[in-house]
């Protein structure tokens, strides 16, 4: 029986190729590629499918949209805005809402996938950073995911000021302010960004160039950069059975692992598509155009924006003026401020982590948060700190369904935007302890079993069980605090990294990170070997 061959017109590309790139030996190597299974890492994926279908849903849309400020006159079928003078912009949106095939449908799925986008990112990251997943080698990896959020956050921006509505034009308002704000240069920037006073005629044109070339450029180059690190250095995987720093286990990625994403796209577009046809959202046209003396009642922006917008409205109404200029800190410190602590404390967060632990070895299986309390700790402090003044752009909105004063509110977020991560910061620090306390009494005792036992001597007791092998395994994931080099010697001589002011402050640091841990240890072995790799389907995979 003669073997099957590949047509010539087939087999002599691939030849060719496979000459001159080794794609063979590149195929069958990367084919086998080893995913870490867990619910978990799929909210990166989630972000991937959204970013793809905003590429494609924008592409539709850039076919009818007409960035353009020239005043016209609308005569489409939304009878309500007949006659009304309007730019270009808003114009072409209402066209494609109203006159074009699925033209509604498809601005509501990118809308939509925009707001899952920066969700299932903000997700991840979150994820990664209560896991300890940015530490070494991870650190760029991390770095690029914040840089992304940030791009997310100015795409988003000038994607819903596109349509030159009323709700769009005040945030673009919003954004004038904030940027003649800045001392010195402020002024330079608004006239550049407007291209001469606020609205002016190029605004709409810069930033549609901006929205539909320059930032998802960027971001599908950090999307790239991001997925070839990570296929570099290999997924990190949850401390279960069989996971280890030096192997990684889990499901191929052909045909698993494929058939899986595969499978997972088409859920997130059919739940996009679905939010598409029967979620309205950003609905223009009841809106109408800009107008700089009207504002709709309790406009919103999308979620992502809204901090910005809450650390404006608690603001007081600060300014200082000096030699005949004034600077606006009542508009300056909420633009700039609230994010700069965020973003900037998580860019150096996993380098300050290292210096103040002194662990800089690679980590590849992923840490529980409770065994890492002031990272939890402080990561639920950011998170109510961003939570409270997202909150806070709705105080409006809240006075209103709550029938409370708007000053109580604003007051109430002043007071909460500065307690409520303290609190949150020594709340989640204490559960976290608490709960390392439960898992070391598991581990030293054993179970509960519910089943009750007399001694000879007539005294009742519960018989514990040792946990079984795979909890067990979580359970002693938890790596120790390995006790710190002493600041002096036995002579009395300081070590050379505890030297001077910043010496110091290290030692307090990592004595403040380590002291009040924990230890979850075995008293004595265990019985029995540990168990063989169970189901064919799963592999393995040597890390370098």
């Amino acid at each position: 029986m003669s073997e099957a061959t590949a047509p010539k017109a087939v087999e002599a590309p691939l030849t060719f190729l496979d000459d001159r790139l080794g794609s063979t030996t590149f195929f069958k190597r990367n084919m086998k590629k080893v995913f870490p299974d867990h619910w978990s890492f799929m909210l990166g994926e989630i972000a991937l499918y959204s970013f793809i279908i905003l590429l494609l849903t924008g592409t539709f849309l850039t076919l009818w949209f007409q960035p353009s400020m020239t005043e016209t006159v609308y005569d489409g079928s939304y009878t309500k805005l007949q006659g009304v003078k309007m730019s270009e912009a808003y114009a072409s949106t209402l066209h494609i809402t109203f006159d074009v095939r699925g033209g509604l449908l498809m601005r509501q799925i990118h809308h939509w996938a925009a707001i899952l986008f920066m969700a299932s990112i903000l997700a991840h990251m979150l994820r990664v950073f209560f896991t300890g997943a940015y530490r070494k080698p991870r650190e760029l990896n991390w770095l690029i995911g914040i840089g992304m959020f940030t791009l997310g956050m100015l795409e988003g921006l000038f994607g819903y000021s596109l349509p030159d509505d009323l709700l769009s034009g005040t945030g673009l308002r919003i954004t004038q302010g904030v940027a003649e704000s800045i001392p010195v240069v402020g002024t330079y920037i608004y006239m550049f960004l407007f291209g001469g006073e606020f609205p002016g005629q190029d605004i709409v044109p810069r930033l549609y160039m901006l929205h539909i070339l320059l930032i998802p450029g960027l971001l599908l180059g950090m999307v790239t950069a991001h997925m070839m690190i990570m296929w570099v250095q290999k997924h990190t995987a949850m401390p279960v059975k069989n996971q280890s720093e030096q192997q990684v286990y889990g499901y191929p990625f052909y045909p698993v692992f494929m058939a899986k994403t595969g499978a997972y796209f088409l859920f997130t577009f059919g739940v996009l598509a679905l939010l598409g046809a029967f979620a309205q959202i950003n609905p223009i046209w009841l809106f109408g155009p800009y107008d700089p003396g009207a504002i709709s009642s309790g406009s919103q922006p999308d979620w992502y924006m809204g901090v910005l917008e809450g650390a404006l409205r608690i603001m007081p109404n600060w300014e200082i003026t000096a030699w005949g200029h004034t600077l606006s800190l009542n508009v300056l410190i909420p633009a700039l401020v609230p994010l700069g602590i965020v973003f900037g404390g998580a860019a150096a967060w996993p380098f300050v982590e290292q210096w103040v632990t002194g662990d800089k070895r690679h980590h590849h299986v992923n840490e529980r948060p409770r065994n890492a309390p002031v990272r939890t700790a402080t990561g639920i402090a950011a998170v109510t700190f961003y939570g409270l003044l997202w909150v806070a752009g709705a105080n409006d909105v809240i006075a209103d369904k709550f029938h409370v004063s708007l000053f109580a509110t604003t007051w109430f977020f002043r007071v909460t935007f500065f307690l409520g991560p303290i609190v949150a910061f020594i709340v989640t620090k204490r559960i976290c302890l608490g709960l390392q306390r439960k898992d070391a009494d598991v581990v030293g005792h054993g179970v509960e079993s519910g089943v009750i036992m007399m001694s000879p001597d007539g005294k009742y007791s519960e018989r514990h069980e040792a946990p079984r092998d795979e909890e067990r395994h979580v359970l002693l994931s938890k790596e120790n605090t390995r006790p710190e080099a002493p600041a002096r010697d036995a002579k009395g001589i300081p070590a050379p990294g505890t030297k001077g002011p910043i010496g110091h402050l290290r030692s307090r640091l990592n004595r403040a990170w380590t002291f009040d841990d924990v230890p979850v240890e075995e008293h004595e072995h265990p019985h029995g070997e540990q168990a063989e790799i169970e189901g064919g389907a799963t592999s393995h995979e040597v890390r370098h």
